[in-house]
């Protein structure tokens, strides 16, 4: 097993703050793994998020204890800058990501490729290759202020991969999306499971999450309340202490089974789930 990012009774209090935003938390994420963290405003998700790319301690200053490792780095001795190589950043406001250079989405994701004086060929290259792999070659002459909300997260997504990171960390991507747009952006994500490249996205989307991640990080009060499997995680009995709620096949299920134990068999958080509990039980 190898590892993409570790952390060991990590701790973080703002400057001024009374009270930790997170607390004692301790995780390991496995390259390649596709990481869900879900729980509610304030529990402290966009902190982990910027443990995750050096902007705690660096940018947002505080008293931090334990170790935060991505890769070989350890992010309290190495800055932003440096771990943006290997660790990329999307967050919430699509519009606000855009650079207001590029007068073309090409232009957009070619422009970070030459800040680090890469070679005209490598930049098409890179380009071109980011672009299809979230579907927007066909809009690549178009302004990146005509795109739709969806498009505008997909460039934003295009210009971080291609830098090349071996993690992307995303911080409520689809927030200000309609569902369309973000059916655009998961369905992105979920194309880029064969590159190998490690995903955290924190989302209050919980029925699309619940269909992307391989596991989910429930954070609540600045601590990990739980962590594993959609289907474990999801359909605790504590969900709703966690401020969590549901999935829509879950509350689904729960009036199907008519007050049954659903302790004994987890409920379903996915559609897919849910139809073969139904086949199941026809049967």
């Amino acid at each position: 097993m190898t590892l993409a990012i570790r952390l060991e009774d990590v701790s973080f209090t703002y400057q001024g703050a009374a009270t930790p935003a997170v607390a004692d938390i301790s995780l390991a994420i496995e390259e390649g793994e596709r990481i869900g963290i879900v729980g509610p405003n304030g529990s402290g998700k966009t902190t982990l998020c910027h443990l995750l790319t050096g902007f705690v301690p660096h940018f947002f200053p505080g008293q931090l204890r334990g170790i935060v490792r991505v890769g070989d780095l350890d992010t309290s001795s190495v800055g932003p800058a440096q771990l943006a190589l290997s660790v990329g950043r999307v967050f919430d406001d699509p519009f606000e990501q855009l650079s207001g250079v590029g007068m073309t989405a090409l232009e957009e994701v070619a422009f970070g490729l030459e800040n680090l004086a890469l070679p005209r060929e490598e930049i098409l290259v890179r380009s071109e290759a980011v672009l299809r792999a979230v579907r927007l070659w066909e809009s690549r002459e178009r302004s990146p202020f005509e795109l739709s909300g969806g498009q505008q997260q997909l460039l934003a997504i295009a210009s971080i991969l291609a830098m090349r990171p071996h993690i992307l960390v995303l911080d409520e991507p689809t927030s200000q999306l309609d569902p369309i747009g973000t059916d655009q952006v998961f369905g992105a994500l979920h194309d880029l499971r064969e590159s190998g490249i490690t995903i955290v996205v924190t989302e209050h989307k919980i029925d699309t999450l619940a269909s992307f991640a391989d596991r989910i990080i429930v954070v609540h009060d600045g601590r990990c309340a739980a962590m594993g499997p959609p289907r474990d995680v999801l359909s605790s009995p504590d969900i709703e202490r966690w401020q969590i709620e549901p999935p829509m096949w879950s509350r689904i299920a729960q009036r199907l089974r008519s007050g049954r134990d659903t302790r004994v068999c987890p409920l379903p958080v996915t559609r897919g789930e849910l139809m073969a509990e139904l086949s199941h039980a026809a049967a």
